[in-house]
């Protein structure tokens, strides 16, 4: 876990009151009344964060953040499930539609709070170019790649229960995305289901088959969560950030080739065709979240407790959610 914001100076009671400063004094040029230090706000991100990645490279929460006497603080984690159940931060990285189920099973207190209207594009099954698998079917008894516990596991799932394979049938091999992206490039899996960027990554560095992307399995919507007792106490935060995260998802559509030189060196140094086909095929476009529109997520859990994945059945619409005032009436 990292921390890689640098903080601004605060400066101390003590330090404001050697100065002559009251409370009073401060009042009318527009500070605060005496505090102690700006509370931190812990937001996570993972590598498919596109959004949360242009708040952070771009500072655009500090400013919106400060009138309410916070500043934010940024962790990268790649893998996302043991930090969302442990409530590391505050607001957590933007997942795939299947993380929260799992989050859900383990009992943690979370609300979602936003969605990143779906793309499924933007994950698949694939294999070298070369390879003699040509079907979902052709994966019985192979090594696939996969990330535990992601959207992808799904789509695996999903994909193999409609070809008539079981997951017993297929040899998991449980990686993170970076490692993932390794082990296909050395060749030591026969297939990998990932996402973007990762997915864009594989493609450019050599040719591959797309078995099958998410259509018609999921809509790969992604979930923002946070703490629920952070949300219950600070609703105006919560607010200011769904608000940021929806005007960086209007900044990528329409100013595509800032947000591939934004993006290029943050995702080490990719090329901007890589990113641009990154960006092209995410919506972007965030909402808020309705519990009749979470139809998907009971196919999910359902298709987890039946590959015994999670321990018990799930009402997957019986989740915390956090409205924005518009839509709270």
């Amino acid at each position: 876990m990292t921390d890689d914001t640098p903080r601004g100076t605060v400066l101390s009671r003590r330090t404001i009151l050697r100065a002559g400063l009251g409370a009073a004094a401060l009042a009318p040029l527009g500070m605060p009344a005496l505090h102690a230090a700006e509370r931190t706000v812990r937001l996570s991100y993972q590598r498919s964060s596109t959004l949360l990645t242009i708040l952070k490279a771009k500072g655009s929460l500090d400013e919106r953040l400060k009138p309410l006497g916070f500043a934010p603080s940024w962790h990268l984690f790649t893998s996302v499930i043991e930090p969302m159940n442990a409530g590391a931060v505050d607001l957590h990285a933007d997942v795939a539609d299947a993380v929260p189920i799992f989050t859900q099973a383990a009992d943690a207190p979370l609300t979602f709070y936003a969605r990143e209207v779906g793309s499924p594009s933007a994950e698949a099954i694939i294999v070298p170019e070369d390879s003699p698998i040509r079907s979902i079917a052709d994966l019985k008894g192979r090594t696939v790649g996969v990330s535990r516990g992601s959207g992808c596991h799904f789509i695996l799932a999903a994909a193999l229960k409609r070809a008539g394979l079981a997951f017993t049938d297929i040899k998991p091999a449980y990686l993170q995305a970076p490692e993932g992206l390794a082990a296909f490039g050395q060749g030591s899996l026969d297939a990998w289901v990932i996402w973007d960027p990762f997915l864009a990554i594989a493609q450019a560095k050599r040719p591959v088959r797309v078995l099958a992307d998410a259509t018609g399995l999921s809509s790969y919507h992604r979930y923002y969560l946070a703490n629920d007792r952070f949300v219950a106490e600070n609703p105006r935060v919560v607010g200011i950030v769904y608000d940021a995260l929806r005007q960086a998802g209007r900044w990528v559509k329409a100013e595509p080739d800032a947000a591939v030189a934004l993006l290029a060196p943050i995702w080490g140094d990719l090329s901007p065709e890589v990113v641009a086909t990154v960006n092209r095929r995410r919506t972007y476009e965030v909402t808020p979240v309705a519990r009749s529109e979470l139809g998907e997520q009971q196919a999910i859990a359902d298709t987890f407790r039946e590959a015994k994945l999670i321990p018990r059945d799930l009402d997957a619409t019986a989740v915390k959610t956090w409205q924005p005032a518009a839509e709270r009436g």
